[in-house]
């Protein structure tokens, strides 16, 4: 499998689909930007421990694991427009219903209840952009939606944190606004667009799970999917909240800045990743965003300063931005725009779940046993050792 895909000599334009997921997936991004900094504080106003106020985080992706294969197949019989429709909106109710909650179990419930809707809305998401991104282009594309994420990541942690004053509920109903909102554009702009229920005796070839587990490519993205699910899905917002509360000269109001630099960092540094992994292939960028996440993130548990917290949190957010477009780039040169890859792309889903349920509960465990030092060092080192894979997968000859 070649890890890159040769850039025609004139691009072809981009989809009017790919910008109504770009649009949708901002006002996401926004509402649960709002939310990440507050939710594990959240968590704790029931009187729990780091772990039980971990696993919130971890619920969300322990449904959204379960519930993966059947994303993939709703998909599949379905389309990809209803299932990314109907996943929002239980995302929108989920929020709603956990900034309702009473205690501590029933925001366990509600946020599991919208790890379902998530995986729905992420699996469509991911087959819409592999079915429509130019070949050419598919760097770019990625990280146009990523950007997009990265956008709403921004602003919403600044306002979530100036919401603080507001209670810890009322960003729930934000959230769920937005989410609202993202659905209705769906619902208007890609009606009767590409990703419709197949027609009665279409047939679409699919891509089987054996068939993509077969390729050293697959096997290393679902390592990195792991690593990058447990240290910027799962640790990072779960901990980085607790750590800077527990940490006097940093504080509270700093995890929604840190959370806010790492989405600024990522988003800078994916205006040029997107188009560089197009035209110098993609596993160079995924080696150097593991190792550049890696050594921003094994050391940062044992930081006392506000601005080197700060300036780490930027750094991990660049290092991510080498990861999320060359992984979504090569999983669309796996699968190829003419086939259907539900059960190859609900499994990479899968990957970076089971990364974020294992990052925030380990992690979780031993920052209750140890300190964050340890959490976050043995995160760094699950970072380094998804480079690996990536060393042994052979190039085929005559390829970039």
């Amino acid at each position: 499998m070649e890890d890159t895909v040769k850039v025609a000599t004139r691009r072809a334009p981009i989809p009017p689909e790919i910008w109504v997921l770009v649009a949708s997936a901002m006002l996401i991004a926004l509402g649960f930007g709002i939310v990440a900094p507050i939710l594990p504080q959240f968590a704790r106003s029931f009187d729990v421990g780091l772990m039980a106020a971990s696993s919130i985080v971890s619920v969300f992706a322990f449904v959204r694991l379960v519930f993966a294969p059947v994303g993939g197949e709703l998909v599949n019989r379905l389309g990809e427009r209803w299932v990314y429709f109907v996943g929002l909106l239980i995302v929108g109710a989920s929020s709603a219903l956990s900034g309702l909650a009473t205690d501590f179990w029933w925001l366990l419930v509600f946020r599991g209840l919208g790890g379902m809707g998530s995986v729905m809305f992420t699996v469509s998401s991911m087959a819409l952009l592999v079915r429509l991104s130019p070949p050419a282009q598919r760097g770019h594309t990625s990280s146009l939606y990523g950007t997009a994420f990265l956008l709403g990541n921004i602003l919403g942690p600044i306002l979530g944190s100036a919401m603080q004053g507001l209670g810890l509920r009322i960003p729930f109903f934000i959230y769920a606004g937005a989410v609202f909102l993202a659905a209705g554009v769906v619902l208007v702009f890609l009606r009767g667009r590409a990703g419709g229920r197949p027609k009665a005796g279409e047939h679409q070839e699919r891509m089987t799970l054996a068939e993509a587990m077969g390729m050293p490519y697959y096997r290393a993205l679902l390592v990195t999917g792991f690593a990058h699910g447990w240290s910027n899905f799962g640790v990072r917002i779960a901990l980085l909240p607790l750590m800077a509360a527990a940490v006097p000269t940093i504080g509270a109001t700093a995890a929604g800045i840190a959370l806010t630099l790492f989405a600024l960092g990522n988003a800078v540094a994916q205006q040029a990743t997107g188009r560089l992994v197009d035209r110098m292939g993609r596993r160079p960028f995924l080696v150097l965003g593991l190792a550049v996440s890696a050594l921003a993130t094994v050391f940062f548990g044992w930081v006392d300063s506000l601005w080197l917290f700060l300036a780490l949190s930027a750094l991990a957010g660049a290092g991510a931005a080498l990861i999320a477009p060359a992984s979504q780039a090569l999983m669309a040169d796996i699968i190829g725009a003419n086939r259907n890859g539900g059960q190859a792309l609900s499994t990479y889903s899968m990957s970076m779940d089971l990364g974020s349920i294992a990052g925030t509960l380990l992690a979780g465990a031993i920052a209750d046993a140890v300190g964050f030092g340890w959490a976050f060092a043995v995160t760094g080192f699950v970072m380094a050792a998804a480079v690996v894979p990536w060393l042994l997968v052979k190039r085929r000859p005559g390829r970039r």
